[in-house]
C-alpha cells in the first residue's frame, strides 16, 4: 500500500480526539510530502539536525515534533519552528528551553516524558522528579514563562507481552490523571502521549490521546528502533 492508502487507513480507525504524529524519522522528504498531499500536518523527527533539514525544504503549515532524546546544546537549533517537545527529562533541559525561547519571544509547548518501561536504556522522570520538576514550575513561574508544559509521553517496553505494556500505559495514565487538575500559566496537562506502529490500539484503550506512528506510514526502516526512540 501506498503512504497516502496507510495514512487514510489509520485516520479511519482513529477517535476524533486522538492525534497522529506521523514519526518521519529516516524518510526522504519526498515520503513526508506524499504525507503531506494526503492530508498529514504533524511530523515527528529524533534528530534535531535531520528535522531542521526537512523543516526548511518543507511547507510552513507542518507542526514539527521533536520526539527523540534531546541534547541542550542542540536545543537553539529547533526553537525557531518546533511546534511541540515531546522528550523534556530533566530540569535543566527545561531551563534551556526557556531561555531560548524567550530569545525568540516565544513560548514552546513541551511534554515532560516519564519513565515507565522496565528498559533501563529509556530515558525518563521517575514519579517523584515529576512531582518536583512541577513544584518548582509553578513554585518559579515568573522563571518559566516561556514554556508550557501541555502533558506528558512515555513509551513503553519493547515486548510482544501485551499484558505488561497495559501494565506501563495504565500507570502512565494515572499519572498524568493525578497531575491533570493543576493549571498555570504555563502548565496543563491536556495531552498524552503514547502509543506506536505496534501498539497504538492499545495505547488509545488506556487513555492515549497522541500517537506516534512511523513505520504502519512509511514502511519499516533498516534499522529497527521504536517510533519516537533513540536511534
Amino acid at each position: 500500500m501506498s503512504i497516502a492508502n496507510n495514512l487514510a487507513k489509520i485516520k479511519s480507525a482513529l477517535p476524533p480526539h486522538v492525534t497522529l504524529v506521523a514519526v518521519s524519522k529516516t524518510k526522504p522528504v519526498t515520503d513526508l510530502m506524499e504525507a503531506y498531499n494526503a492530508g498529514q500536518r504533524i511530523f515527528g523527527e529524533n534528530k534535531i539536525q535531520e528535522m531542521t533539514e526537512k523543516w526548511q525544504q518543507m511547507p510552513k503549515d507542518i507542526q514539527w515534533h521533536m520526539i527523540g532524546h534531546v541534547q541542550s546544546n542542540k536545543v537553539k537549533y529547533m526553537i525557531p519552528y518546533v511546534s511541540l517537545i515531546h522528550g523534556v527529562d530533566s530540569l535543566k533541559l527545561l531551563i534551556e528551553i526557556n531561555r531560548l525561547a524567550a530569545k525568540w519571544r516565544k513560548k514552546v509547548d513541551c511534554l515532560l516524558q516519564i519513565h515507565i518501561a522496565e528498559e533501563e536504556t529509556k530515558f525518563g522522570l521517575d514519579e517523584n522528579e515529576l512531582e518536583e520538576m512541577l513544584k518548582q514550575v509553578q513554585h518559579d513561574k515568573d522563571q518559566f514563562v516561556n514554556i508550557k508544559i501541555v502533558g506528558l509521553m512515555g513509551m513503553a517496553t519493547f515486548t510482544d507481552d501485551q499484558t505488561q505494556i497495559k501494565r506501563e500505559f495504565l500507570h502512565l495514565k494515572a499519572i498524568f490523571d493525578k497531575h491533570s487538575q493543576m493549571k498555570t500559566d504555563n502548565c496543563h496537562l491536556t495531552t498524552l502521549s503514547m502509543g506506536m506502529s505496534g501498539d497504538y490500539q492499545l495505547a488509545i484503550e488506556c487513555g492515549s490521546n497522541m500517537i506516534r506512528i512511523g513505520s504502519s506510514i512509511f514502511g519499516d526502516r533498516s534499522s529497527l528502533t521504536p517510533e519516537g526512540g533513540i536511534e
